[in-house]
């Protein structure tokens, strides 16, 4: 078992406190609710007194110095702080009321946000800039007459506060439209910028294919061609007539210079060129044979034709 840990629990008025010596979190729980009267099926939690620190485990309960006080809420309580300057007598006014539990609870329900907020501005005015929008809105949407009462400010210095915040609330909205209307001019340049690369890159291979097209002032070969004869696998059949001829022409000794290959590597390239663009010539050849046939049975038709005309014209 645990060590014992002396302690002191409140209630949410801080009117009833009592000491304890506990072993764990629940245990401060039951026994600190049976103590300050809870039903015992009420759910309770536990924080600390002197700034509403809430206590979840045991761990963190564990770490805290002896005789730490703590406060123990159930239904709707919520911690605030003293009330500095009625030493934290205010409460009594509304236990003197005579309402049940759940009376209670919905008067403080109804009264209990503005006010808790009210008085941490109290004790510390700063702390505006801790509040959530929600929060401000709902000091602001308070009537001044009552929240000056609950300051304890004249009229005018609580009608100043609220105009305060609503300044306060102003500006956070403007910064969040700002921030938006930032977030999307940095999505319209970033989109601009992937549309001008992928210009770019359109215009990078206009370019490219330009520079194909460019002859070598050294070789006197296109800089295409000298890449598909610089090919790995049968650059012949990627060459046109006009190229093979070139490349037949230059012979073995200028395109070992120009390529910088070996003497066997370019005779083998030349020869295979000269074969390619004899075999084309065959088949061109070979064409224009099978063209001449089609075409010498409708001559000779002709020609008889011809030679009957002369026959009539002379008889």
């Amino acid at each position: 078992m645990a060590e014992l840990k002396p302690c002191k629990v409140c209630n949410f008025s801080r009117q009833k406190s009592v000491g304890l010596v506990v072993y764990s979190l629940d245990q401060l729980k039951v026994k600190g609710g049976e103590t300050l009267g809870f039903s015992p099926d009420t759910s309770v939690s536990v924080v600390l007194e002197d700034d509403g620190t809430i206590v979840e485990d045991d761990a963190y309960f564990l770490c805290l110095p002896v005789n730490t006080k703590f406060m123990l809420l159930h239904g709707k309580e919520s911690w605030v702080p003293i009330n500095k300057i009625d030493g934290g007598t205010a409460w009594l006014s509304r236990e003197s009321i005579a309402l049940d539990d759940d009376e209670v609870d919905t008067v403080f329900s109804e009264t209990d946000a503005w006010q808790s907020l009210a008085a941490q501005l109290k004790h510390n005015l700063a702390s505006i800039i801790l509040l959530s929008d929600a929060e401000l809105q709902t000091l602001v949407d308070v009537p001044c007459t009552d929240l000056a009462s609950a300051l304890g400010f004249p009229q005018k210095k609580a009608q100043a506060l609220q105009d305060t915040l609503q300044t306060v609330l102003d500006r956070r909205e403007e910064s969040r439209q700002s921030k938006e209307l930032l977030q999307l001019y940095l999505k319209t340049v970033e989109k601009e910028r992937e549309q001008e690369a992928s210009q770019e890159g359109e215009d990078d291979d206009a370019v490219e294919t330009d520079d194909m097209d460019e002859v070598d002032s050294v070789s006197g070969f296109h800089t295409r061609t000298l890449m598909v004869l610089k090919g790995k696998t049968s650059p012949e059949t990627r060459l046109s007539n006009q190229e093979l001829q070139m490349v037949v022409n230059k012979g073995a000794a200028s395109l070992k210079r120009i390529l910088g290959w070996d003497a066997d590597r370019t005779t083998a390239l030349v020869q295979a060129c000269e074969a390619e663009l004899e075999g084309r010539l065959q088949q061109v050849q070979a064409l224009a044979s099978l063209s001449a046939q089609s075409q010498q049975p409708s001559d000779t038709s002709s020609t008889e034709d011809a030679d009957k005309i002369k026959a009539k014209r002379s008889k």
